[in-house]
This record gives structure tokens, C-alpha cells and sequence, in this order.
């Protein structure tokens, strides 16, 4: 048995191409090809169903696959022990974050650790979808929200509230609502995650009372950065996460409304599969995350 050729195979599946498993592993095509073929040869079967236009595994290179990857990523974790048994962590750690965390935030935290770990790589990938972490490679994600039950470890790192806020020049024009029912007569400027949820509950500090915060909207987005732009721009009031506007209240280009108004708080984890042993470099970055954000940079 030659691993070289289950690497190769597991690639090709994970890519459904040739050329994306040649650029992964730095290999011409052509010797992928001829690997995969030699493989398929010895085995006596067909994996990969090749057509001009596609590749798709046979039902026979799907079973196969699901068990090759779980070799391939047992090498790879063997190898991030060896590393991480030396005198100094070191190694790659890939890391998942939102957008709009990534870049507020996450980038000055990531930049303080490396600067003292000089043997540790990080890759960030700041994007709003949910990364599978075991599927797609990752070591850590950080997430907001309940986590619902899976293998995967959660550590609490701190809360973020969703807040009321409008630029001077809108509360100028429309003038500052005084209660919550005020603001039914205004612009609602509204994050929409997801198509099911079209509606913020906020609740008063002092009374626990409720009011849902949602449709008409002037505006509506699945983006919170477009969101905080109209906001900007005076298109009413918006419902935003308390680290996404912090140095917008602190410059006065946004103003907080009702601020005795908010969403409950919301957890941030850090989450990471499950292991027999987690490796030193991902303890270490775990540490320092928590560190960070304890207490959050926005609440300082």
C-alpha cells in the first residue's frame, strides 16, 4: 500500500478535480492522474467517474474515501504531535471568524500572539458561513449564539449585546424617539441573518419588558457591515452588535437610542474538535483569545 497514492485520492475527492488536487499538494496533474490510476489499478476498481465536464466519485470511491480521509487525517495530527513535542509549539493553526469580527478585532489579537510565538503560522479565513472545522480543516472557530449539542468543544470567551443607533443627522430629522413605542413612527434599519429570523427581541433593563424589533424596515441586509453604512448614511435607526459600532460611538457618527434598550446577551466561544490531545500551539492561541476578550476591547 503506497499512502502517497490514499493523499492523492483523497485530494482528487475532496476537490473534484485534478487540477485542484495537483495545486493542493504541488504536484503536476499528470503524476496525480497516473496515481489515481495506479491506485484504482491495484484496487480492481473504478473510484472516480470521469466525464469531460465533471468528476464524481463511484459509490464504491465514496466508502472508500470516507475511510481513506480518516487515515490521511490521522497522519497529519501524528505529525502535529511530533511538532508540538519540540522544545517550541510550533506548526499551522487555522482559525474561522465572521467578517465583521475578523476584522475589527480578531486581526490585532492574532498579531499580538504572533509576535510572541514566532514557530506558530495562523491562517484566518473571515467569512460568515459555518465552517464544518473537521470537514474543511480547521482547528478553531469563534461563534456566536447558543451551540447546539455536537463533538465539537465550546470555550466561552465573552457576550456581546445587539444596540439601538442612529447618526446625529437622522435623530436631527426624524427626532429621538423618548419611549419604545416611539419607535414605530421611525426607519428601522434591520440585520436579517437568515430569512427566518426577521425579528430582534430587545428588553428593558429596568422593567424586563419586551418589544419585538423587526419589519416594516426602510432597509433590510444579511450584512452587517451594509447595515452600519446606512445607519451612517442617516437611513434610521439600526439594531447593531455592541463591537461593531463601539468607535462609532465613541467618534459620534453614530449616537445610541433608548440605550436602556437591548438585546439579551449573546455568548462568543471559541470552538475546536474534540481530541484525545489537544495540541500545545491550539491551547496556547486558546489561552491568549480569552485573554483578549476578557474584558472585550469594545467594553474598555
Amino acid at each position: 500500500m503506497d499512502l502517497n497514492d490514499i493523499v492523492v485520492f483523497t485530494k482528487v475527492a475532496e476537490t473534484k478535480s485534478f487540477t485542484g488536487a495537483a495545486e493542493l499538494l504541488g504536484l503536476p496533474k499528470s503524476t496525480v492522474s497516473r496515481k489515481l490510476a495506479q491506485l484504482e489499478e491495484r484496487l480492481g476498481v473504478r473510484l472516480v467517474q470521469r466525464t469531460t465536464r465533471k468528476l464524481a466519485l463511484t459509490d464504491i470511491g465514496e466508502a472508500y474515501y470516507t475511510r481513506c480521509s480518516r487515515i490521511v487525517a490521522d497522519v497529519v495530527e501524528a505529525e502535529h504531535v511530533v511538532m508540538d513535542m519540540q522544545a517550541s509549539p510550533r506548526g499551522r493553526l487555522r482559525v474561522s471568524a465572521t467578517i465583521d469580527f475578523a476584522t475589527r478585532y480578531l486581526g490585532d489579537i492574532v498579531a499580538d500572539f504572533l509576535s510572541v510565538h514566532r514557530d506558530i503560522t495562523i491562517e484566518l479565513e473571515a467569512s460568515d458561513r459555518l465552517v464544518d472545522l473537521i470537514e474543511d480543516g480547521f482547528d478553531l472557530a469563534v461563534r456566536f449564539g447558543p451551540m447546539p449539542e455536537s463533538t465539537l468543544i465550546a470555550r466561552k470567551m465573552c457576550n456581546i449585546s445587539l444596540v439601538l443607533c442612529a447618526s446625529p443627522e437622522y435623530l436631527a430629522r426624524a427626532a429621538a424617539p423618548k419611549t419604545i413605542d416611539d419607535l414605530d413612527a421611525h426607519d428601522h434599519i434591520l440585520f436579517t441573518p437568515t430569512s427566518r429570523n426577521q425579528t430582534w427581541t430587545l428588553v428593558s433593563e429596568h422593567t424586563e419588558q419586551t418589544y419585538e424589533f423587526g419589519r416594516p424596515a426602510r432597509f433590510a441586509s444579511n450584512n452587517y457591515g451594509a447595515v452600519r453604512d446606512v445607519a451612517l448614511a442617516g437611513g434610521g435607526i439600526a439594531l447593531l452588535t455592541d463591537f461593531m459600532i463601539a468607535k462609532d460611538l465613541e467618534t459620534k457618527t453614530l449616537v445610541p437610542v433608548l440605550p436602556a434598550w437591548h438585546t439579551r446577551p449573546t455568548e462568543v466561544h471559541a470552538v475546536y474538535p474534540a481530541r484525545q490531545n489537544v495540541p500545545p500551539r491550539l491551547t496556547l492561541f486558546l489561552d491568549h483569545l480569552a485573554k483578549s476578550l476578557n474584558p472585550p476591547p469594545w467594553q474598555r
